[in-house]
This record gives structure tokens, C-alpha cells and sequence, in this order.
């Protein structure tokens, strides 16, 4: 990841994503969440994280989640978020939102003709966009990194 760092705001820090750079990493292919299988055939494979989670390059970005807005969608603070500025938006899309001067994470739902930001987390109420509001969906998000431990 490049770390040459976009933009900040209390809930968000962006990145630009650097995929320049080719790194294939070791891959094992077939791991079971069942029984164990042997996959030491596999370890000779070739993994590019860049092809693989990067689309749309001139349009995606790195995102560094702030808070715990969105812990119950399994997204928590410090996770690395993949953002494409290309994607449209739709119901139901976790997008990275500008909001009166801040980035925010949230849930798209258009309810009644009217769209809201829906938190994953009861603490947090969600938010009535208003045409009086200084907003604009950001990016969607594509992929979440976290860490397991």
C-alpha cells in the first residue's frame, strides 16, 4: 500500500493505491474449513493482491477505518478498507460517504424515496440525507482487511 496519505478526517484515512509494483506472494490453493487436506502441491502458486483486489486502479483507494460504527457488518476500527470511486451505488452498498466536511462509512438504503446512512452498531443513530447537506458518496467499498487477533 502507498503510503502517501490523501486525506484524513476523525472517522477515515485515505490512500491511493499503488499498483505499480507487481509482488506475487505465495498461494495455497483449496484450503478446507473442513476436514484437513494435504497442500503442500499447492504452495508452488502465485498470488498478485493487487490484480486480485484492484479493479479499476486510477479509481481505487485505501481506507483506514476510524470507530466502531460498523463492528456488527464485521468492518472495526483499524480495518483496511478497498475503496472503487469508479462503482455506482446501490441499496444495501457499504459506501464511504463526504458529509459535511467529514468521511464517513455507512450503509446506503433508500427508504421511500429518501436515502439514508445506516450505522452497524445500535450506539449510532442513522442519517437523513437532505438536499440542504454537503454530501456525496465517496467510493464503494469492495473489499474489508481486518486482523484475526
Amino acid at each position: 500500500m502507498n503510503k502517501k496519505k490523501q486525506k484524513t478526517e476523525e472517522n477515515l484515512e485515505i490512500f491511493k493505491s499503488d499498483n505499480e509494483l507487481e509482488r506475487s506472494l505465495p498461494y495455497a490453493e483449496g484450503i478446507s474449513a473442513g476436514f484437513p487436506s494435504p497442500a503442500s502441491e499447492y504452495i508452488e502458486l502465485s498470488l498478485d493482491l493487487n490484480k486480485e483486489l484492484i479493479k479499476h486502479p486510477a479509481a481505487t483507494f485505501f481506507g483506514r477505518v476510524r470507530g466502531n460504527s460498523m463492528q456488527d457488518a464485521g468492518i472495526f476500527d483499524g480495518d483496511i478498507l478497498v475503496i472503487d470511486k469508479s462503482l455506482m451505488p446501490y441499496d444495501g452498498a457499504k459506501a464511504v460517504c463526504y458529509i459535511d466536511g467529514e468521511f464517513t462509512l455507512k450503509t446506503l438504503r433508500k427508504i421511500n424515496n429518501e436515502l439514508w446512512l445506516m450505522p452497524a452498531n445500535e450506539s449510532y443513530k442513522p442519517i437523513k440525507i437532505n438536499e440542504n447537506d454537503d454530501f456525496i458518496i465517496w467510493g464503494i467499498v469492495t473489499y474489508v482487511i481486518h486482523k484475526m487477533l
